[in-house]
């Protein structure tokens, strides 16, 4: 098994690449050791000295570490760690507990507006950061301001506000008068 790393637009996180599937679908988000119980895989991903929070992808892991903590130092026992799950043959996931599809559920006067804020989010922003090694999925709206979790290489990146506001929150205005403002949230 051959694993490849990428860099990310945040320097503390890394993309880790094991060439095969990672989830079938969806996301998984840890962004605490607590949150791993979940998946036999960011448990161990976790045992790593200097990992701070790890995001599954379709066909990647990322691994955020502290900033204290060289990656010359981590990446080796991370490649081991990766590897040796997938040579394990147990789940990435534990069962019952489904990967996140991502965007939180909106309903009432706003459905339509909502909807079209998704399908946006779903064509043109979540592949282009599933890149980089992150997500952002759709979480409220409200007024005008559509509110954004940002997860993986995205949370925490010194690039993220202005994705956010030069990107994503001029994409959406353009697309949808109803938008005013683009603003993340920390769930």
């Amino acid at each position: 098994m051959f694993i490849q790393t990428e860099s990310t637009p945040n320097p503390a996180t890394l993309k880790f690449l094991p060439g095969q599937t990672v989830l079938e679908m969806g996301t998984a988000d840890f962004p605490t050791s607590e949150a791993a119980d979940k998946s036999p895989l960011a448990q161990r991903v976790f045992a790593v000295e200097g990992v701070t929070g790890v995001f599954f992808g379709t066909d990647f892991v990322t691994v955020t570490k502290a900033d204290a903590v060289d990656w010359d130092h981590i990446k080796p026992a991370l490649l081991g760690a990766i590897m040796e799950h997938f040579q394990s043959g147990q789940p990435v996931m534990n069962d019952g507990h489904a990967p996140a599809s991502g965007h939180a559920e909106h309903d009432g006067e706003d459905a339509a507006v909502v909807g079209q804020i998704k399908e946006l989010l779903d064509s043109r922003v979540r592949p282009a950061v599933a890149q980089d090694g992150g997500d952002i999925t759709f979480h409220g709206f409200d007024r005008g301001v559509v509110y954004l979790h940002m997860q993986g290489a995205c949370a925490g990146c010194p690039s993220s506000t202005l994705t956010l506001k030069m990107g994503i929150e001029n994409l959406l205005r353009h697309y949808i008068p109803e938008v005013t403002e683009v603003r993340p949230v920390a769930v």
